[in-house]
């Protein structure tokens, strides 16, 4: 299999950096981008391409960004839309949603586009988006990072199905929890409430996240590996079919199967009431 070449956003810690490191171990071609490019010295010392892209940066910066990345190469042949934070903190109190939205949704929005017309040119290529157990499944307290990873593989979702028949591949990445620095303070944006209903709660939420920092059960470097298997059809991807979701952790299989296994439920006991609301058929 001849090397391919990724570009991933958010490499100076966590998953991104990791991808960058294995990517490379693979004997592939990475573009590793930051926005403070700097924090990628050491990752240009072992042969990553770096570039400095804040995907909160307009359209037509980001797509100079891209254009000039595939000048490297002559091509991209992956994309892994890793940037991102998280936004915790109760409905009420949230300020910053919107900031998590222009990047979480926003910026992951404006990189493909700007890759998308390199790939339906070649009809090949593989967009990779890094979501969250979140994603399928709202926490309390969460609503502004769930939110954002909620309209995330819906995008995903509806990019797959009118790109794929031009050869454009789509992978939609939930992990659980894994140790990465996601929770820590440059990470996680919280907004503790000031509202004396959630107090006490909120206070719980932030004892909890802070506690499960650096203890978190998913190993990222295995994480990152199956990503790569399943993107290069091998390993643990060899002869399957390469699916549009995969969960990533035992908690993460565990809390979609059972979120799944309520919806069929509540659907089927529903199902009469909603199947009653089409016009009466004519005789």
């Amino acid at each position: 299999m001849a090397p391919l070449v990724w570009f991933v956003t958010g490499c100076s810690s966590g998953f991104g950096r990791i991808f960058a490191q294995q990517i490379l171990s693979r004997g592939d071609h990475v573009i590793a981008t930051a926005r403070r490019v700097e924090t990628l010295d050491d990752l240009s010392k072992v042969g990553a391409s770096t570039m400095k892209l804040d995907v909160t940066d307009g359209q037509d910066i980001i797509t100079a960004v891209v254009q000039k990345a595939m000048s490297i190469h002559g091509r991209i042949d992956v994309l892994v839309n890793n940037a991102g934070f998280i936004l915790g903190g109760a409905w009420e109190d949230l300020s910053q949603f919107r900031q998590a939205f222009e990047t979480n949704v926003f910026g992951v929005f404006k990189v493909t586009k700007a890759l998308l017309p390199h790939f339906r040119e070649r009809r090949t290529g593989t967009n990779v988006f890094i979501s969250s157990l979140s994603g399928f499944h709202g926490y309390e307290f969460n609503a502004g990072y769930s939110g954002t990873k909620f309209a995330l593989e819906g995008m995903a979702e509806s990019l797959w199905r009118e790109t794929t028949h031009f050869g454009i591949r789509t992978l939609i990445v939930e992990p659980g929890q894994f140790r990465t620095e996601l929770l820590s303070s440059r990470n996680l944006k919280n907004e503790p409430s000031k509202i004396q209903d959630y107090v006490q709660r909120s206070k719980d939420f932030d004892e909890y996240l802070a506690n499960r920092s650096g203890h978190q059960a998913g190993d990222p470097e295995k994480g990152v590996a199956i990503v790569l298997d399943i993107v290069r059809g091998e390993g643990v991807a060899e002869g399957k079919e390469r699916p549009l979701r995969i969960a990533l952790g035992a908690d993460g299989y565990e809390v979609i199967k059972n979120k799944c296994d309520e919806t069929l439920k509540s659907l089927e006991a529903w199902k009469d009431v909603s199947c009653s609301t089409d016009f009466d058929k004519q005789e």
